[in-house]
């Protein structure tokens, strides 16, 4: 029985040590937007877990952070991204577009247009709301100071100014006459156009320049997370954009590095109760609709407009955001 049981710990052992052997190790890099860095630190914490768990492989998740459009740009300069998970559908089009990197009809890939979360956009403010903002014709107001992203190199930037020129339009029987007329005033009201919301974030939190902010809902969130309630107020308009932040494989990459499977699966495990209670606790709105209780507080019914009801991503980009565009002849810095 000694010997039996002495041959067993040998084998025991010896499987051990050849899994050990056999385990990888495995980098994959998430090119994301500004404001995501807290969401991922978490996601990625729990995936590998799970990888390991499932394959024996150790697997570290790098992350990018900058402004959207720069990042889309980056990849396209070659920053080897297996994966994209980026501000808005249009930047990822233009990689697929100029740097052939992956199909042009990634969105179908993946369920909800390949997008495992919506946020919206609002406003944040100083505690006790000194200039009574409520709603988007307060940021038109001689004298406020407004602090916003450049829509040029930010995806969050552009979500903020297609929610004001939506609303806009709304305000004035679909007038886009009015709608520029109403975006130029706003602008006239910005001071300094940072190059993501994160920067935008610490000019308005840390640097206190500007009246209100206006801001990614979970960047808000958690600005009074950090900074606390007693300094800043979240001010919810009549109604804002729908922001659908999507997520993308890049094919080129992940075939010359052989992380394809891993990175398939770090995709689709977004959509996983896991995953989507993580989204939900830093406040972005998930897709599985009882995930949301695992938000810290219930986040405000909106009304909600989406970017089809201003024609789709190509043709706000060529319109408003194209050199040349709306936003180039509106804003005078």
């Amino acid at each position: 029985m000694k010997f039996t049981s002495l041959a067993a710990v040998f084998l025991f052992s010896a499987v051990a040590i050849s899994g050990a052997a056999s385990a990888k190790n495995v980098t994959l890099l998430n090119v994301s937007y500004d404001p995501t860095r807290e969401l991922y630190k978490e996601i990625n914490a729990a995936f590998s877990k799970e990888w390991k768990a499932k394959t024996g492989d150790n697997l570290t998740i790098q992350q990018s952070h900058a402004g959207s459009g720069g990042q889309a740009r980056a990849v396209i300069d070659g920053l080897k991204a297996d994966v994209v998970t980026l501000a808005l559908a249009y930047d990822i089009d233009v990689i697929a577009e100029r740097a052939k990197s992956l199909p042009a009809n990634w969105q179908t890939r993946l369920p909800q247009n390949s997008t495992p979360y919506t946020s919206t956009i609002v406003f944040l403010v100083r505690k006790g709301n000194p200039w009574k903002v409520k709603d988007w014709d307060d940021l038109v107001k001689p004298g406020i100071s407004v602090i916003t992203p450049n829509p040029k190199t930010s995806g969050g930037a552009r979500w903020n100014y297609l929610a004001a020129w939506g609303h806009a339009l709304h305000a004035n029987a679909g007038s886009e006459d009015k709608a520029r007329e109403f975006v130029a005033k706003l602008y006239k009201n910005v001071p300094v156009l940072d190059s993501g919301a994160r920067g935008s974030t610490v000019t308005f939190a840390q640097r206190g320049l500007g009246d209100v902010a206006i801001s990614w809902e979970n960047e808000a969130y958690l600005t009074l997370q950090e900074f606390g309630a007693e300094q800043f107020e979240i001010i919810v308009p009549s109604e804002s954009i729908l922001a659908e932040p999507p997520v993308a494989l890049i094919d080129k990459v992940v075939d010359a590095k052989g992380t394809r499977a891993v990175a398939e699966a770090y995709l689709q495990y977004l959509y996983t109760p896991e995953a989507q209670a993580i989204i939900a606790k830093n406040y972005y709105r998930p897709r599985l609709e009882s995930a949301a209780a695992a938000a810290p507080k219930p986040l405000a019914a909106v009304k909600l407009f989406s970017i089809d009801e201003l024609g789709g991503w190509g043709k706000a980009q060529a319109t408003h955001f194209n050199d040349g565009g709306v936003f180039d002849k509106i804003y005078q810095p």
